[in-house]
C-alpha cells in the first residue's frame, strides 16, 4: 500500500512540477562548503553540541557532525549552522531503512 502511495506522490510531482521535498516531506540542505549548512522541513532539535547537531525529521532523524558548530538561526523548520562540517548522516529515513 505504501508503494502505491508514494508511486502517485511521484507522479503528481512530476505532472504538476512540484519538486519532491515537498511531496515526500523531506529535508532539503543547502550547503556552501563545509563551513555552513541551512537545513529545511525539520521537525525541531534532538540534540546539540559544539561537535554534534541532531535533528528530528518527518521519518528519521538527520546528525550533522564537526566541530565550533554553532546555530546561526532557528526557525520552525528551519536552522542555519556554521562550523567544520565533517559529515552529514540520515537514520532512519526511507521504506527500506531500519
Amino acid at each position: 500500500m505504501r508503494s502505491i502511495s508514494r508511486k502517485i506522490r511521484k507522479l503528481t510531482a512530476d505532472l504538476l512540477d512540484v519538486p519532491q521535498d515537498v511531496v515526500f516531506d523531506l529535508p532539503r540542505m543547502t550547503m556552501i562548503g563545509n563551513r555552513q549548512l541551512y537545513i529545511e522541513n525539520h521537525r525541531g532539535v534532538l540534540h546539540f553540541t559544539s561537535d554534534r547537531l541532531r535533528l528530528a525529521l518527518s521519518k528519521g532523524e538527520l546528525e550533522v557532525g564537526g566541530s565550533e558548530l554553532v546555530i546561526r538561526a532557528i526557525w520552525t523548520e528551519e536552522v542555519f549552522i556554521e562550523g567544520q562540517i565533517d559529515h552529514i548522516q540520515l537514520h532512519g529515513q526511507g521504506e527500506g531503512s531500519k
